[in-house]
């Protein structure tokens, strides 16, 4: 297949649509069902790259949720804990504790489900029956894989009444070393960003404190690749070996922080037996349940456990989650790691990340205010990388 056409452009009215290579060779993915648009397939390309380099880099199987051409989450097969399990829905998904692909995405969907809502999901492996059933009860656009076996393909294609997006792509394809796109009638051409992470990347630790330990490494590598795919500005905690806070799209570093920092007190607190005991009535949907936990743990004229509209949520009247209690909470000792696309210019960064429990950060220095970033993070008593690299994606 040498062109694809599209349900659509960006928008309805931008059509006509299609893809094909600029060197006019075959398109290295199949559209096995659906009929995917223009944004799809920016989600699809962009998340594919992600898992596949994940998964090069920690030999695991790796899983991204993406949302308008930046993830909300990227993450590694690894098992997970029960307190997680209930706080991503997924303690129910026959098959998960023996799929590590399955757990990939269940960490990858789960970490941030307001914004996975409707999301493209990316994963690094063919994808099993198990991963599958978790795709289908999902509110999910499409997914791209190398493979899918027999039983998968069916439960997927069966999913939004057939029209569900799945698509295959060549694992082996190796794009050609420069790309380029057109705005406004003007093409820009550059090289691609083929830099590469690993472990021994993370060598050069700026900070009087010196320990990194290999899940830490793990962690700072899910972030920097995560961020590799985030349209920039980017910050990503991360830990456990997933993306648990991903600020995308900011103007200013802190604020991409702070957006980073809070998803991720979000993420720690749907943890908090307070929020998984919550008395939900039965037919609300996951879903509504997300939006219902995310008014539970912000700050709103009216709360949802207010007298007259608890009922609407709740089979009892559940008890406030107040301010102090959460910060109580988030003072646990957590060891996450940060990353970021570009240098800290300012130590404000540095002073949210530790609200958040951040113990090890990895960002490419070169700041004219690296000294005070430095001093910063001594004060905090975390370890940080210099990594020399930029990752800004655009």
């Amino acid at each position: 297949m040498q062109e694809c056409p599209l349900k659509y452009g960006c928008n309805p009215n931008q059509n006509p649509a299609r893809l094909d290579r600029a060197d006019g060779g075959e398109l290295p993915f199949t559209v096995v069902n659906g009929n995917p648009g223009y944004i799809n397939f920016l989600d699809a390309l962009n998340s594919w790259q992600l898992v596949r380099e994940l998964d090069e880099a920690t030999g695991m199987p790796a899983a991204a949720s993406f949302k308008h051409v930046s993830p909300t989450s990227a993450a590694l097969g690894l098992p997970l804990p029960d307190t997680l399990k209930r706080a991503c829905f997924v303690e129910d998904v026959d098959g998960l504790d023996d799929s590590p692909l399955a757990s990939a995405y269940a960490r990858a969907r789960g970490t941030d489900r307001l914004s996975s809502f409707g999301d493209w999901a990316a994963l690094s492996r063919p994808v099993d029956a198990a991963t599958a059933r978790l795709l289908r009860r999902e509110v999910s656009d499409g997914v791209i894989a190398p493979d899918y076996s027999e039983e998968a393909l069916a439960i997927l294609c069966e999913k939004k009444n057939g029209k569900y997006n799945v698509v295959s792509i060549d694992a082996s394809y190796v794009p050609n070393p420069l790309e380029s796109k057109e705005v406004f009638g003007i093409r820009f051409t550059q090289k691609r960003n083929d830099c590469r992470f690993s472990p021994e990347t993370l060598g050069d630790i700026v900070t009087q404190e010196k320990d990194l330990p290999s899940t830490a490494k793990r962690d700072l590598l899910v972030a920097l690749l995560t961020l590799k795919y985030t349209q920039s500005n980017s910050v990503c905690f991360a830990v456990d070996g997933q993306a648990i806070g991903v600020g995308a799209g900011q103007q200013s570093r802190i604020h991409c922080t702070r957006l980073a920092g809070d998803k991720a007190d979000t993420w720690r607190l749907r943890q908090s037996e307070r929020v998984l005991s919550l008395p939900f009535r039965s037919d609300l949907t996951r879903a509504a349940r997300d939006n219902v936990i995310d008014q539970y743990l912000h700050d709103y004229e009216e709360d949802v456990t207010a007298e007259g509209r608890w009922q609407l949520y709740f089979t009892s009247r559940p008890l406030p989650f107040t301010k102090e209690e959460r910060a109580a909470y988030l003072r646990q000792e957590a060891r996450l790691s940060l990353a970021s696309d570009a240098f800290f210019p300012f130590a404000d960064n540095i002073l949210r990340a530790a609200q958040s429990g951040v113990r090890y950060i990895a960002q490419p220095g070169g700041s004219t205010r690296d000294d005070a970033v430095r001093e910063q993070a001594d004060a905090c008593g975390m370890t940080m990388v210099f990594t020399h690299q930029r990752l800004f994606h655009h």
